[in-house]
C-alpha cells in the first residue's frame, strides 16, 4: 500500500506493565524485518515501565537495520549530563548509528519530585544539558584522559527531536535539534505545532527543513479495543479525563490505521510511530500488513 513519503515507525512496548524479555525481544526481530522505519520507547519515571535506553540496547542487540528512537526521552530527569551523554554515545556506537534521541522537558511533577529535582527549573536544566552534552560528543576534555567517550568520529552523533508545544519547547528545537517530536495529540495539533516549528527553524537561520515525527497508540485483533482502554486509562490516568479521550483516540481497526496515515502525511509528517496497546509481538505483524 503506498502511502506516499511518511516513514512508519512502531512503539516497543516497553511501557506495557508486565511485558517480559521474550515479547520485548520478540517484538524488535519482526519490526526489523517487516521493514518499520524505526522502535520507539516512551518515557517515564514514576511507573512499572522499562527503562527507555535499557529497552533500547536491548532492541540494538536483536536487530540490524531498524532506526531505535526515545519518542521522547524525559531529558531533564538525566541530571548528570556527562553520564547521559556517555549512555546514549555507547547506545550510538552499540548499533552502528541507528539511535536518534527525541527529548522533551516531561509534565509529571511526580517523576521530578521522586528524583529530588525541582519541576519547575526543568525547562533550564533541559537547555543546559543540550549545550553539554553537544561539548561533549565533540570531544571537549574533561579530565586525565582527555575527552568522554566513546568516541563518536565513525557514526557522529545521534540526531535530536526535540518534544513540546510550547514556544519554549519550539525556541528549543530550532536552536538544537535536527527536527521537532509531537506528542499524541492528532493531526490537526501536529499540523498547527509543525507550521510554528518550521517558522521557528527559519527564524533561527537553519539550513534546510526540520525533521517532522509525531506518534499515536494502536491495537489490532481480538479485543483491540479493551487492550487499548487498560492500558491507555491506566498509563494516562493522572492526567483525569485525558485518560478517557487519549484512549477513544486509539486506533483499532484497519480503517482507522489507514486514516490517521494520510491524515498526518497532508500534515507534512516525516514518520508517524505508532505504540502499541498489547505486548503479543502477533501485533507487529498485523500492523504491517495494513501499514506498510
Amino acid at each position: 500500500m503506498e502511502m506516499g513519503d511518511v516513514e512508519i515507525g512502531i512503539g516497543l512496548p516497553a511501557a506495557i506493565p508486565g511485558v517480559n524479555r521474550a515479547q520485548l525481544l520478540g517484538w524488535a526481530r519482526g519490526a526489523d524485518q517487516r521493514g518499520f522505519s524505526t522502535l520507539g520507547v516512551i518515557d517515564r519515571l514514576v511507573y512499572p515501565n522499562i527503562e527507555p535506553l535499557s529497552a533500547l540496547t536491548a532492541a540494538a542487540a536483536v536487530t540490524e537495520r531498524i532506526r531505535l528512537t526515545t519518542a521522547i526521552l524525559l531529558a531533564p530527569l538525566r541530571a548528570n549530563g556527562a553520564l547521559f551523554a556517555k549512555q546514549a554515545a555507547s547506545l550510538q556506537i552499540l548499533s552502528e548509528g541507528r539511535l536518534v534521541l527525541g527529548l522533551a522537558a516531561g509534565a509529571r511533577q511526580d517523576d521530578f519530585d521522586a528524583s529530588a529535582l525541582d519541576f519547575h527549573t526543568r525547562g533550564r536544566r533541559f537547555n543546559a544539558l543540550l549545550e553539554d552534552i553537544r561539548r561533549i560528543w565533540e570531544g571537549e576534555a574533561r579530565g586525565f584522559a582527555g575527552a568522554i567517550g566513546p568516541d563518536l568520529g565513525r557514526v557522529g552523533p545521534p540526531p535530536i527531536l526535540v518534544g513540546g508545544t510550547s514556544d519554549a519547547a519550539i525556541r528549543r528545537a530550532a536552536r538544537y535539534g535536527t527536527g521537532w517530536i509531537a506528542g499524541g495529540g492528532g493531526p490537526e495539533a501536529f499540523a498547527a505545532s509543525a507550521q510554528k516549528v518550521r517558522d521557528a527553524w527559519s527564524s533561527a537561520g537553519r539550513d534546510g527543513p526540520p525533521r517532522l515525527a509525531a506518534l499515536a497508540y494502536f491495537a489490532l485483533g481480538t479485543d483491540a479495543r479493551a487492550h487499548a482502554d487498560r492500558y491507555l486509562k491506566d498509563y494516562y490516568a493522572f492526567g483525569g479525563p485525558y485518560a478517557e479521550r487519549v484512549a477513544s483516540s486509539a486506533l483499532v481497526d484497519d480503517a482507522k490505521i489507514r486514516a490517521a496515515i494520510a491524515a498526518f502525511q497532508e500534515a507534512g509528517c516525516d514518520e508517524l510511530i505508532l505504540f502499541p496497546c498489547n505486548p503479543d509481538p502477533s501485533q507487529v505483524d498485523l500492523l504491517a500488513g495494513i501499514a506498510l
